[in-house]
């Protein structure tokens, strides 16, 4: 599986905002925000540019795959799927992202970032429907019932994820029991819960526009 293996806090830094790559520590003071936000690199502290057109659209489509953990090619895909569904692009390429499993864990709080969900996901320790699914990019739909496996229930990172996400709600198109660790799908996710940060998902759509 092709996945980014390169330290991660350069990738918040570089987009001068917090992406939770990095589960609890991006909520302690050893985060890279807090102690260097500022572009990473010799000169970094001497870069201050203003992003227009081109440059705006590209971090914003920068900054969406890195805090789904994609590649470009796989983010490229993604889009190019959601281009062909009925309603709008950009919400639609949300949409499909915040619906693959690794997502679902992670929204579920049984990661504490996407990278462990994945992780957690390639293991084979999830279900869904009764059947493991060990593949990360899994669609979600309505209905779906999403748990860890009998086998799995006693996995220290999974409980320990559960406790440390304790704090955080479910959004409302998961319901989720945290007791039996598992989570029904009761609907598609709203525009206002699909992601953490703020995404400007038109400009996406429109620097892939420029290339069709």
């Amino acid at each position: 599986m092709a996945r980014y293996r390169g330290p991660v806090c350069r990738l918040c830094r570089r987009e001068g905002m917090k992406l939770f790559l990095k589960g609890e520590r991006c909520h302690s003071e050893k985060c890279a925000i807090e102690k260097r936000n500022f572009v990473p690199g010799q000169h970094g502290k001497d870069r201050k540019s203003k992003l227009v057109g081109y440059g705006l659209q590209l971090r914003e489509k920068q900054k969406t795959r890195r805090v789904y953990g994609l590649l470009e090619t796989q983010f490229r895909n993604n889009f190019e799927k959601a281009a062909l569904q009925k309603g709008i692009t950009g919400e639609n390429l949300l949409n499909g992202l915040e619906r693959r499993l690794d997502s679902v864990i992670y929204r579920m709080g049984f990661g504490t970032s996407r990278a462990q969900s994945r992780q957690i996901v390639r293991h084979g320790h999830i279900e869904v429907n009764g059947r493991k699914v060990n593949i990360p990019s899994f669609q979600v739909k309505a209905g779906d019932l999403v748990k860890v496996r009998e086998s799995s229930r006693n996995h220290p990172t999974i409980l320990s994820a559960r406790d440390a996400t304790a704090h955080a709600p479910s959004p409302s198109w998961i319901e989720v029991d945290r007791e039996n660790l598992s989570a029904k799908i009761i609907g598609l996710p709203k525009r206002d819960e699909l992601v953490q940060i703020p995404i400007n998902e038109q400009l996406i759509v429109e620097l892939y526009s420029k290339s069709t």
